[in-house]
């Protein structure tokens, strides 16, 4: 049986492969579930410090859902389908949001539907020249629901995410990177070079603190000031008895490059 994620490791970078790209790497039930099942490997492998998640083939990062096989739990009834097809969607996206180690999209074509709700919802993103982007489902009827009326709107804006959801038109890498869904945009030869550089310079630095970051603005960002605030407090509390920050302090004393315990070598991404 073909392997529907693909998974290569090294330099502390794990590359993660959507792989059905005879289906433009549609999610099925099953793609989703294993998906998962490497991002729980992963996150306990004090070898990966980072992850790029990408698609294979020429076309598609991912055109989204498997319509075939959750039409099927559609025509079972709306628990069924909020069971097997919404609830395993919203918990992908709510991982990748919220995985303790920084996960980076590398857009490789078109990221519909579901597709743009991963790249939606991971820390970071590179698009290639070539991706292109779609809300579409309310062209066959339905609200996006994998998180898409949600997390687009609070980057793009309401009117801007309103536009793209009520249209279902696609939209360029150049608009995305707009409304701040990509970091950046490179030449399709470029791209997974690019994505291994951004986790190099942030494997650069404390693995602890890369974590503690992204906790903090994953469950800071729709909280108020005052409540973010003290969400920040609460990660700096975490690492002030950690040998991190104190290698952190001592090496910028001494001038020199700090050595984090388990992090990956600077040396090495120099090479």
């Amino acid at each position: 049986m073909t392997d529907l994620v693909l998974s290569e490791y090294g330099d502390a970078i794990a590359t993660l492969t959507l792989n059905r790209p005879e289906k433009l790497n549609a999610l099925s039930y099953a793609l989703i579930d294993r998906l998962m099942e490497l991002l729980d490997a992963i996150e306990t492998d004090d070898a990966v410090h980072a992850v790029i998640l990408t698609g294979a083939g020429d076309r598609a990062f991912s055109a989204g859902a498997d319509i075939r096989e959750f039409s099927q739990s559609v025509a079972r009834g709306a628990d069924v389908a909020l069971r097997d097809f919404v609830m395993r969607g919203q918990r992908l996206t709510a991982r990748l949001e919220a995985f303790p180690k920084p996960v980076i999209a590398a857009v490789n074509g078109l990221a519909f539907g579901g597709g743009c709700e991963i790249t939606e919802a991971v820390p970071l993103a590179i698009a290639s020249e070539r991706a292109s982007f779609a809300k579409p489902e309310i062209n066959i009827g339905m609200p996006p629901t994998f998180g898409g009326t949600q997390r687009l709107p609070r980057l793009a804006g309401r009117k801007r995410a309103l536009e793209l959801l009520l249209t279902g038109d696609v939209f360029t890498p150049q608009r995305a990177a707009e409304f701040g869904l990509v970091n950046q945009i490179v030449a399709h030869d470029d791209l997974l070079p690019a994505a291994r550089d951004l986790a190099k310079r942030i494997l650069r630095h404390s693995p602890l603190a890369a974590a503690s970051i992204l906790r903090a603005v994953t469950r800071g960002v729709n909280l108020s000031i005052a409540e973010g605030l003290l969400v920040e407090g609460e990660q700096f509390a975490r690492m002030a008895p950690t040998a991190d920050l104190r290698e952190g302090l001592d090496a910028w004393m001494a001038r020199r490059k700090p050595n984090y315990p388990g992090s990956w070598s600077l040396n090495a991404a120099v090479k």
